[in-house]
């Protein structure tokens, strides 16, 4: 298991680092000068060669993807021209609050997709597993944006205790020092007034993101189940009199769970940075929108941030499943074993 893990962690650092290197070359290679942005098209040629010596673009290429790549190791991402912040500052602001959404996401996928699959699979070719279908199909053929306004305007006009933007009722004050997580701070602070207007929230921009991804894993833990009931050792084991529901939850889940573990994992890494659109319709202040309003901005030093921070979650996500897969499946392990 350990070599396992090393080998995997190994492969994906380098890939991190592949990464790095083709977004800075990209970046500098786009038209349009970054200094020329910075100081509008009013500035002399003299201070856009002075802004250029500042941020490092006189020097020769090689030398600049050497600098960055060093300032890499000590989470330096340079300056942001939006913010004229630090990009690593300006990220950590924004990335609690997208971390925080995509979280609740993903606990709502598992929570209604798993289950609903299990029984549309237990119920196969029932009216449970029609309507479980339709649910489905609705979920992935609806886009994200359109869900999220449809969601907005029945809260404005129907179900108006739901909050429509933002992540917190202005009136509240309230500061997430800890974790930048409002609902895991307001718990640690002993203000269940802050949890319950940050949990409401969180609800249509969750359920927004979440539809496409709970049509997807529902039908793979479909699919999953019916395939593994008709395996042989499932077949043995109910000739040995094992319980149907041992048979069903312990045997063909854990294996079933396989597929949608890797759906979701992928699925919480692409949200960190593709959430822009329902942060966007509700104003949430996350990572995401950032992204989108450095790229509209040229503002290269944050782009490459922002696109390192959302790689930095996919490698952590892709370690994670290969650990979870290896535990709920050891022919991953094995299989890596034998390949040594």
């Amino acid at each position: 298991m350990f070599y396992y893990l090393l080998k995997r962690a190994a492969s994906l650092f380098l890939v991190l680092v592949g990464l790095a290197i083709l977004i800075f070359v990209i970046a500098r290679i786009v038209p349009g000068d970054p200094a020329r942005i910075a100081l509008g098209p009013l500035a002399s040629a003299e201070q856009v060669a002075q802004m250029r010596e500042q941020m490092g673009l006189d020097l020769p290429f090689h030398t600049q993807l050497w600098n960055y790549l060093v300032g890499l190791t000590h989470g330096d991402f340079g300056k942001s021209l939006l913010t004229s912040r630090p990009v690593s500052a300006d990220i950590m602001q924004a990335l609690p609050a997208t971390l925080e959404l995509v979280l609740f996401t993903i606990v709502i996928q598992i929570v209604l997709s798993i289950p609903l699959g299990v029984l549309a699979a237990i119920y196969r070719d029932t009216w449970v597993d029609n309507v479980s279908r339709i649910i489905s199909l609705i979920g992935v053929v609806t886009p994200g944006f359109v869900l999220a306004i449809i969601l907005q305007l029945m809260a404005s006009y129907v179900f108006t205790f739901f909050p429509v933007t933002g992540r917190l009722d202005g009136g509240l004050d309230f500061s997430a020092d800890v974790t930048g997580l409002l609902l895991i701070d307001s718990i640690l602070a002993g203000r269940p007034d802050v949890f319950g207007d940050a949990f409401m929230h969180l609800i249509l921009p969750a359920t927004a993101l979440a539809a496409a991804g709970i049509g997807q894993v529902m039908r793979i833990t479909r699919s999953s189940m019916i395939e593994l009931s008709g395996r042989d050792f499932v077949e043995a084991s109910r000739a040995y009199g094992v319980p149907e529901r041992v048979v069903t939850f312990k045997y063909i889940l854990r294996l079933a769970c396989v597929a949608p573990l890797t759906i979701l994992g992928l699925e919480f890494a692409s949200l960190i940075g593709n959430a822009f659109i329902v942060e966007f319709v509700f104003s949430w202040p996350g990572i995401a929108s950032y992204g989108v309003r450095t790229i509209l901005q040229k503002d290269l030093n944050a782009v490459i941030g922002v696109v390192l921070v959302s790689g930095l979650f996919f490698v952590i996500a892709n370690l994670v499943i290969d650990i979870l897969l290896g535990i709920l499946d050891p022919r991953h392990r094995l299989r890596e074993g034998a390949s040594k």
